[in-house]
């Protein structure tokens, strides 16, 4: 079944508020996103570290109902 972008981003947000999300549906099949998450929570984290926060806050949908995500993330400029 496939996902809708805006709960995609409301997972996102709920995990880290302050983030600026930007969802794009790739395929336009439900099941191929792209995501952009801009947060001060990933501040000091590399980015393997900054991708498994998005994925934990997707709460174990990755591989399942969401079949990929590609994720562009970073902190904001200080």
């Amino acid at each position: 079944m496939p996902m809708d972008p805006r709960e995609i981003e409301s997972l996102i947000k709920a995990k880290f508020p302050d983030a600026t999300v930007e969802i794009q549906d790739l395929a336009g099949d439900g099941d191929h996103f792209a995501a952009r998450v801009v947060t001060r929570a990933f501040k000091g984290k590399s980015r393997v570290q900054q991708h498994q926060m998005v994925y934990d806050a997707l709460g174990g949908r990755m591989g399942g109902v969401l079949h990929a995500l590609a994720l562009t993330t970073q902190s904001p400029p200080d």
